[in-house]
């Protein structure tokens, strides 16, 4: 939701027929859209289950299994680069209908693949549907809901994101029994399909028509989700805040100049490749290589990569509920204690005799690092880069953050399967652990704490860490060009 100094925010729900229609209207709405973060996360875990059963049929080599799951991460770093850009000029809508005629045909493209140079291309297609989804969702969510929900509904694109994982292993472990992988794949068309043609039915956002100038087409939208009287008001508040964005995005590059912001610039880069460094993907990717290589086979390995989606889900939600109260400080820092620890017993694991006992304590501390990690950094991580940043660079800042998190994402995904054969996978995840206690260090000497500050008054306390002289400067420089007299409206795509 907007921050609480947010006029916004004070709209409130009233029960009665109507909020019940707009109740549903949103619901239906959240539906849709959110099979885009559904497909992103069935996209994303799905290799997992059908890269053993690919290896054989294509001869593939370790370092040929990284670059085929690597492949859709680059594609997703330029998709979310794409996403924005087109989100703006096509809309919302029209740009998720792009994303979900790219998610049909590069999920039939890749499903088909003859070979591992066509599957590479075609999973890099896929990628730029994947990245796109995770900055076009989000922002249609945050833009279309009414303020007093709109926290909730961005937070369910997340929790959809995992829950489209633990589809997709769910999914393997049916399949695997056949050995159908191009059935694993291919089956992310039809989420696709349904995201499609359910998108002809949603309007654009009131904020992308009151950008284009379409008042009327903003006017009737607002009057599905809030009642009629405040709908004058809620559209003079989206036309300020456009107003006073589109004049923060024209000073954004010579803002970065700034050494404050710079200093935040790069403190959010650094969440971002913490968030990736620490190993997190190496066990969304190749949870049954894993596995299979403590001796289980690789049916019961793929089956038994259900736990790590499930807990994936369960401790997202956890996570969701317990952020606003714990801080994110304190989330991040206790989080990545328990995955050095998790991480460090989990590499000790693997010089164990192969065992069905060891088997079981691979997948035990596999679940427990995913519960941390899911609970806390992703989480923690993600609403920090929604909110450290100025207005005036908010937009510039976090796409620079979010272009990193999936290079960073794409250099692990390639290195893994190496280093896993090199080095062994008990090396290869202390590396991870040792990863994870550098991370320790860096959040709790530079990740700040947004708890219980709005956005405006979390910018003045920024500016004042970065010292009394710097933030004196950088006072007088806001003032000069009117900033002081913009408090009290935040950015739709705010997270609080």
């Amino acid at each position: 939701m907007t921050a609480p100094t947010s006029r916004a925010a004070s709209i409130a729900p009233r029960v009665g027929p109507r909020s019940r229609r707009a109740t549903r209207f949103i619901v239906a709405i959240a539906a849709i859209a959110a099979l885009g973060g559904a497909l992103f996360g069935y996209d994303t875990g799905v290799i997992s289950g059908a890269l053993p059963f690919m290896e054989v049929h294509f001869g593939l080599t370790s370092l040929g299994e990284g670059v085929i799951t690597s492949a859709l991460l680059i594609g997703a770093a330029f998709g979310s680069l794409i996403g924005g850009r087109m989100s703006d000029a096509l809309g919302r809508r029209d740009s998720l209908l792009w994303a979900g005629a790219v998610f049909i045909g590069g999920a039939l493209a890749v499903a088909l693949s003859p070979t591992v140079a066509v599957m590479t291309v075609a999973r890099f297609v896929l990628g730029l549907a994947v990245g796109s989804a995770s900055v076009i969702t989000p922002l249609y969510l945050s833009e279309i809901a009414p303020p007093h929900i709109r926290g909730r509904l961005v937070s369910f694109n997340s929790l959809m994101i995992v829950s489209g994982q633990l589809l997709a292993y769910l999914i393997n472990a049916v399949l695997a029994q056949w050995e159908a992988w191009r059935w694993m794949l291919g089956l992310a068309a039809l989420p696709a399909v349904a995201l499609f043609v359910g998108l002809f039915f949603l309007p654009d956002t009131p904020r992308w028509y009151i950008s284009k100038g379409r008042q009327d087409d903003a006017a009737a939208v607002l009057r599905r989700t809030l009642p009629a009287e405040d709908v004058p008001a809620e559209l003079a508040r989206i036309d300020r805040a456009r107003s006073l964005e589109a004049g923060a995005q024209r000073g954004a590059w010579q803002q970065l100049r700034t050494p404050w912001v710079r200093r935040l610039l790069l403190v959010g880069i650094g969440l971002a490749a913490v968030q990736q460094i620490t190993g997190v993907n190496a066990v969304v990717y190749f949870a049954p290589k894993i596995l299979a290589s403590t001796g289980l086979g690789t049916g019961a390995a793929i089956t038994a990569t259900i736990a790590v989606g499930a807990i994936s889900v369960l401790a997202t939600a956890i996570g969701m509920s317990l952020i606003d109260r714990v801080g994110r400080r304190p989330m991040l820092i206790t989080g990545l204690a328990g995955m050095t620890v998790s991480l460090a017993l989990l590499g000790a694991s693997f010089h164990l005799p192969r065992s069905t006992a060891v088997s079981a304590l691979v997948l035990c501390l596999m679940v427990l690092y995913m519960a941390f990690m899911q609970a806390t950094l992703n989480t923690g991580v993600w609403l920090l880069l929604a909110e450290m940043f100025p207005l005036r660079v908010r937009g510039l800042a976090m796409g620079a953050a979010v272009f990193v998190m999936w290079v960073v994402n794409f250099a692990v995904a390639l290195v893994f399967p190496v280093l896993l054969d090199l080095a062994g996978a008990g090396v290869t995840f202390w590396f991870f652990g040792a990863m994870c206690a550098v991370s320790l260090v860096f959040c709790k000497r530079y990740a700040p704490e947004t708890k219980g500050l709005a956005l405006e008054d979390l910018e003045r306390e920024l500016r004042r860490a970065a010292g009394a002289g710097e933030a004196k400067e950088a006072e007088e420089a806001e003032e000069a060009n009117g900033a002081a007299g913009v408090e009290g409206v935040v950015p739709e795509t705010s997270v609080r």
